[in-house]
């Protein structure tokens, strides 16, 4: 069978949305037969407004993306931190890009997974991936949510855990008590590569088969 090419496509401001790409990228090629990249949209404010932002630097090693180069793949998954319970401008106005994609339907039935980040608790993460879900039904992509397959590490009540059956996710904290990402939104991270990973191989392999 041929390889299954995977694209994990983010925004991240303060880096938050851009650990849990490089993690979900380990646990999809850990998937025998399957390999991903991580690409990242292009920037839509200036380095005036992001410096006082302090937004992070840029992670160079991750190539900015093109809305055609999404038809390359065979499995999406999509990464962002919320603002106001939706997706970040930045990611909005590349999806926004993709009109060509879904005039020929270039996207349609490919498997896309969703991750997030936001600042606190209350900060929308569910609200967020429902809002998303709308980009991707437009497109008729299949939303691969991972449910309650995290197992135990769904439901512990020892400690903050950002994402859900939506996805992984993380909380960033405040600019006065910023948060990294957990070792369990880590390891979610990673569960979701490897799991959405299975899925996209065997929609591919059998997709072969049976053409």
């Amino acid at each position: 069978m041929a390889t299954t090419k995977i694209y994990i496509v983010y925004y991240s401001t303060w880096g938050h949305v851009a650990t849990l790409a490089e993690e979900i990228k380990k646990g999809v090629d850990s998937v025998a037969g399957v390999e991903s990249t991580v690409w990242r949209v292009p920037e839509t404010l200036p380095e005036e407004v992001l410096g006082k932002m302090h937004a992070a630097p840029k992670r160079e090693e991750h190539p900015v993306m093109t809305a055609a180069q999404l038809a390359e793949a065979d499995g999406i998954l999509l990464g962002f931190p919320t603002r106001f319970g939706m997706m970040a401008a930045q990611m909005k106005a590349f999806i926004d890009s993709t009109g060509g994609l879904w005039r020929t339907q270039a996207l349609a039935g490919k498997p896309a997974g969703l991750f997030f980040a936001t600042g606190s608790q209350g900060g929308g993460q569910e609200t967020t991936a429902l809002t998303a879900v709308t980009q991707l039904a437009h497109h008729g992509m299949l939303f691969v949510p991972i449910g309650a397959t995290f197992g135990a590490g769904m439901f512990g009540m020892d400690e903050v855990r950002g994402g859900g059956p939506y996805g992984a996710g993380t909380f960033a904290g405040t600019a006065e008590a910023p948060r990294t990402p957990s070792d369990t939104e880590l390891a979610m991270a990673r569960h979701q590569g490897s799991y959405f990973a299975a899925i996209a191989k065997k929609l591919k392999d059998g997709g072969a088969s049976s053409a």
